[in-house]
């Protein structure tokens, strides 16, 4: 059986994460600050009381895990964060220190407006939502820097915008490349290709974009 741990599970994409892998028979392990925050339990879903900020809170629950996956976020808060940067820094030494190799992360596909976005989505992108979201992107794009010089085998999801809408299984993916007009894509669509790409070697080290 293989063994996952998620980092971020209380939070939409992290819940679909954990409920998914559920599903699909993993042995989770989910790093919450609030343990409340998570109302699933299960035989196969151990919850951890840990803080991706303090290393020392969850850095021996990596050990002997086959996968991590950062679905980290700060919420509603738009001030100044080190929680993506900081975060992943904690997360890559405690698989360094467990010899932990594979790691899937979220980012945002709002750090970078490319043309292939289109006009209206690529000005919705510069003008709105880079504005909006600066610091947080800010430090998205400080944690993917971290991650580009990593030896690890990561792979960092930059999805469209998010939404709750059931799981479909059918989605676009841009491996080295920018998908055209990237409107949307489902927290649990975005889950489910975080957990089909886990043993996936042509993900590895590479920012892929996904939508509808």
């Amino acid at each position: 059986m293989k063994k996952i741990i998620v980092f971020g599970a209380s939070g939409g994409t992290g819940r679909a994460v954990v409920t998914q892998a559920i599903e699909k028979g993993l042995e989770v392990t989910a790093i919450l600050r609030n343990p409340a925050a998570l109302d699933l339990r299960h035989h196969h879903l151990k919850i951890v009381i840990g803080d991706v900020l303090q290393l020392s809170s969850f850095e021996s629950e990596v050990a002997e895990k086959d996968a991590v996956i950062s679905c980290i976020g700060s919420g509603k808060n738009l001030k100044p964060t080190s929680i993506y940067s900081k975060g992943i820094d904690n997360i890559l030494q405690a698989m360094r220190i467990n010899n932990v190799h594979r790691l899937v992360c979220i980012s945002a596909g709002g750090v970078e407006a490319t043309k292939e976005m289109g006009f209206f989505i690529r000005s919705l992108t510069h003008l709105v939502l880079q504005r909006i979201l600066k610091n947080l992107y800010t430090d998205m794009l400080l944690m993917e820097s971290t991650l580009e010089r990593s030896s690890l085998d990561w792979t960092v999801l930059r999805p469209a915008r998010l939404t709750d809408q059931p799981l479909t299984k059918k989605y676009r993916t841009g491996v080295r490349t920018h998908l055209k007009t990237p409107w949307c894509i489902s927290r649990s669509d975005v889950a489910h290709y975080m957990l089909t790409i886990i043993d996936d070697p042509k993900t590895f080290h590479f920012k892929i974009e996904i939508a509808y």
